[in-house]
């Protein structure tokens, strides 16, 4: 009797272990549209419009309702085969978050931190900064 309690819980635990680790994967894919309610398969893009069910500020809506910021800019695309409005919200802190709203039911499929953006200016502020120091070295030489 001992051993069946003993085998009981060591599946309940193992159960509960491989649901946390399955959230883990599904987050460590945040930024990732797998499904949507529209698929578009050799769709032309000016058709895009026609076939969503929401209006883009139905999409800013959901967006903003989720992260709280303001809108950057807004389009209708081809994420992974479904249509979706792709939303950039710029946040109080100036993150840029990247989100990614169902065409057809509104729903967020995504949120990520858009680190290219974030990198760009990071880029751009390094290379001013080296090539000003560089000036002060030219100019101790002098």
């Amino acid at each position: 009797m001992k051993k069946k309690w003993i085998a009981i819980i060591g599946s309940g635990v193992l159960v509960i272990g491989l649901t946390f680790a399955g959230a883990g994967f599904a987050k460590s894919h945040n930024g990732e549209v797998r499904n949507g309610t529209i698929q578009i398969e050799n769709q032309v893009e000016a058709n895009f419009p026609e076939m969503a069910k929401i209006t883009q500020d139905q999409a800013i809506m959901e967006a903003l309702a989720t992260v709280q910021g303001q809108i950057l800019k807004t389009e209708l695309e081809d994420e992974n085969g479904f249509l979706v409005y792709g939303i950039e919200v710029v946040t109080a802190d100036k993150t840029i978050v990247d989100v990614k709203v169902d065409a057809g039911s509104g729903k967020i499929l995504s949120t990520e931190q858009d680190a290219k953006d974030n990198d760009e200016h990071v880029g751009f502020r390094d290379r001013d900064e080296n090539e000003n120091d560089h000036d002060n070295d030219s100019d101790s030489e002098n």
